[in-house]
């Protein structure tokens, strides 16, 4: 049995924390070069990590969604990169599990691979006509159908995960029809490129390039679904992404009340910890992570908690938690920095990182304006104008 799984669930979280600390030290140095941290992740494979998220009927932790939140944001305490990165499989493998979205047969052999050869797994959908799969565009990667199998053409990008990705979930149209297939591609398979094209000012280190499909040979089971046009289903996991940037945002407070605790110009007594505008900033700081905080996780446990009916009312309430505690984490490091002045904007400080990582925020599904349209109509149709 891996390690993780072997423990209770408060030695995991020491267990992941401890893990993790080690990658403080080498996340600069992989966002100054765009490097993939292939060590965070043999580290993460080491201790069992990567098939935590397997539900428990196919041999993994079968953790709740509450639960992972929490070693996510562990892990983007000490690299934020490491964590987005990770959370995708992590969600994913998840997912398809407990809803089981595949062919029960498909997925154990995916998952035997997780489970034995530590493979990782994500879903590549972004392309450069059609931007965020979100948005509802058609994929201009093409599927077609030749002696049984398909033939894949395209290409994709934000593909994150790809430098170290054995499966790339790749949405594809389908030829001669209108419908969206989603294919479990092997990513050693010939005719896929991993085109390194990733230059990103934030989340430099998530390796996501494009990835070049050429006559990609697939077999017929490997359309393991279809796209649903309109509504989305609610994902549970995607809180991922919100407990990512609170990591983030947490791991610049402690650079600022670091620095607060340490220095001392000679104008004043003591640090300027002891200042009522700095601890003034250093409160407010605390006040949005709290707040943050016990949104995503309060949210967390009611999505474990909740029965597949309750989870399919769930989509606003989740999309509000990503827009608020990413947009916390903006404004909680942003007062970090001010809490530091000048000095946070040099390229030795860990400050000018969490700065510009946690940004990327903003820009993961769901959007801010889609979750606010979202909210008021749901609050129009809850509202009756006779009350």
């Amino acid at each position: 049995m891996d390690t993780l799984q072997a423990l209770d669930q408060s030695s995991r979280l020491a267990l992941t924390r401890e893990t993790a600390k080690r990658f403080r030290e080498t996340s600069r140095m992989h966002d100054e070069n765009i490097s993939f941290p292939f060590e965070n992740f043999e580290a993460l494979k080491e201790i069992g990590y990567h098939k935590l998220s397997i539900p428990k009927e196919y041999g993994g932790g079968g953790i709740s969604v509450e639960e992972l939140m929490q070693h996510q944001e562990i892990i983007a305490r000490y690299d934020g990169a490491t964590a987005l990165a990770i959370g995708w499989h992590m969600g994913i493998i998840m997912d398809i599990g407990e809803k089981r979205a595949w062919d029960t047969e498909k997925y154990r052999r995916v998952v035997h691979d997780v489970l034995n050869d530590g493979a990782l797994v994500n879903n590549i959908a972004t392309e450069p006509a059609t931007g965020s799969p979100t948005r509802g565009g058609r994929p201009e990667t093409t599927a077609r159908k030749k002696n049984g199998k398909w033939i894949l053409n395209g290409r994709k990008t934000f593909a994150t995960l790809s430098p170290a990705l054995k499966y790339a979930i790749v949405s594809a149209t389908i030829e001669g029809s209108d419908e969206v297939g989603n294919f479990t591609v092997d990513t050693a398979l010939e005719g896929i490129t991993v085109d390194e094209t990733w230059n990103s000012i934030a989340m430099r280190a998530t390796g996501s390039h494009d990835l070049l499909l050429e006559n990609v040979t697939v077999e017929e089971d490997d359309l393991v679904s279809y796209r649903t046009p309109g509504r989305k289903q609610p994902a549970g996991w995607l809180l991922h992404i919100p407990a990512c940037y609170l990591g983030i945002a947490r791991a610049a407070q402690r650079s600022a009340v670091q620095f607060a605790k340490s220095y001392s110009p000679n104008s004043i007594e003591g640090t300027i910890s002891e200042l009522p505008n700095v601890q003034e900033k250093l409160g407010r700081i605390e006040l949005m992570l709290m707040e943050a905080e016990h949104f995503l996780y309060s949210v967390a446990r009611q999505w474990d908690e909740s029965d597949e009916e309750m989870r399919a009312e769930m989509g606003g309430t989740l999309g509000a938690v990503k827009t608020s505690v990413v947009n916390k984490a903006v404004d909680a490091v942003d007062l970090a920095m001010r809490v530091v002045g000048a000095k946070s904007l040099s390229e030795d400080s860990d400050l000018q990182l969490h700065y510009r990582n946690v940004r990327a925020g903003i820009h993961n599904p769901p959007m801010d304006d889609m979750v606010m349209i979202g909210l008021a109509k749901s609050s129009i149709s809850k509202i009756n104008e006779d009350d």
